[in-house]
């Protein structure tokens, strides 16, 4: 992976003095990937980035100067994107377990809120008896579930949403404004996507006042770059269903989804500095001046968060086809603070920058004080 000439000078200029570890963000790619969700051909449709990929203030604004609504977790995240502007229905919470005081918050807000389960739904009738709401759902097993790298999102796995049973059940559906779907995170295959929506659409033929179906985000982001999400594909099949649902009931339903990770994940890079090196046979052990608590997809998940790894030595990319076996690791003494494992890499220095890349979501947001470390800063180029 060769880093762009803008990212390379800022990190160049950052290199003059000893720095702390960070993130920088090609601001440009969070714009492409909005509009590119922009350009979805159904007309009727509302485009959510889900909060959680990365709740920095910055990163909300490039999303909502590009027109794009947002999808929050929670209360904290809520007030995140109330600052940077949003407002009312420009705002989706869909979470679970909510307590009165959470649901009554969300009211206050204005904002489209999703319940989680019949209970959610009964608290909710009784605080706003003539107001409506969304809810989430599982569609079942209809669909043979994925198990994807969170679990699974659907099925009988899943602790999440309405089960078909406990939609039935609902005694007065005319309350019933908006259906919301997951399926799953990081998914390609389009069918699969297609296939669950259909499971939603069948549920919803017995709402007579529905307004929207949420189908949620979940799109694949290749870890080694050797497959793209079809968006193409996706827009004629999406666009497609969608015609055709709103022909059969006569009314114009609004489509919405909630791209998360695939927004900012490939605008984004964490850069830390080599200041330990360590020979053990033929293996290379290499100490940065950070730690996983920093940037914390590969603490959380060892097996499967692959992050491309570009090396910076006196302001110049390194690309060597001369390689060693090595593992990254932080600068703490948790056994775990693991970056990367048993890697192929250019032969490493103290000094030498490291630069990982995919690392625009699900990055800075996870952050946590576990180790003792400070939250690294963010800069948008």
């Amino acid at each position: 992976m060769v880093l762009e000439k803008d990212i390379l000078s800022f990190i160049e200029s950052k290199a003059e003095d000893e720095f702390d570890s960070y993130y920088v963000y090609d601001s440009q790619k969070i714009r492409n990937q909005c509009r590119i969700f922009q350009n979805i051909s159904y007309k009727n449709k509302s485009i959510h980035f889900a909060s959680m990929a990365n709740i920095s203030s910055q990163f909300l604004r490039i999303v909502k100067e590009e027109k794009v609504n947002i999808f929050v977790n929670s209360i904290l995240h809520l007030e995140a994107a109330h600052k940077v502007g949003y407002r009312d229905q420009e705002i989706i919470l869909t979470s679970s377990a909510l307590s009165a005081k959470s649901i009554i918050k969300a009211e206050s807000y204005g904002v489209q809120l999703n319940l989680d389960s019949p209970n959610q739904l009964e608290l909710w009738l009784k605080l706003f008896p003539k107001k409506s709401v969304g809810i989430r759902c599982n569609i079942g097993d209809n669909v043979k579930p994925y198990a994807t790298r969170a679990g699974y999102f659907i099925g009988k796995n899943s602790r999440l949403g309405f089960t078909k049973e406990e939609i039935n059940n609902i005694s007065d559906k005319s309350k019933i404004s908006g259906l919301h779907l997951y399926v799953g995170t990081d998914i390609f295959n389009i069918d699969y996507f297609i296939n669950c929506y259909k499971e939603l659409i069948d549920i919803a033929r017995d709402f007579t006042n529905l307004e929207y179906l949420n189908f949620g985000g979940g799109f694949g982001v290749s870890e080694d770059k050797k497959k793209q999400f079809d968006f193409s594909e996706f827009n004629t099949q999406i666009t497609q269903l969608m015609n055709e649902v709103s022909k059969q009931i006569n009314r114009d339903i609004k489509l919405i989804i909630e791209p998360g990770r695939i927004i900012g994940c490939e605008a984004g890079y964490f850069v830390s500095n080599v200041t330990d090196v360590k020979k053990r046979d033929n293996k290379l052990l290499v100490g940065l001046n950070s730690s996983t608590v920093q940037f914390s997809r590969p603490l959380l998940y060892p097996d499967s968060a692959n992050h491309p790894i570009m090396i910076i030595r006196d302001g110049v990319q390194l690309i060597s086809d001369k390689t060693v076996t090595t593992t990254i690791y932080g600068c703490s003494t948790y056994s775990r603070d693991i970056f990367s494992n048993n890697v192929e890499l250019p032969e490493l220095k103290i000094g030498d920058i490291v630069v990982f890349g995919n690392a625009g979501s699900y990055s800075a947001s996870s952050y946590m004080q576990f180790l003792g470390f400070p939250k690294p800063e963010e800069y948008f180029i």
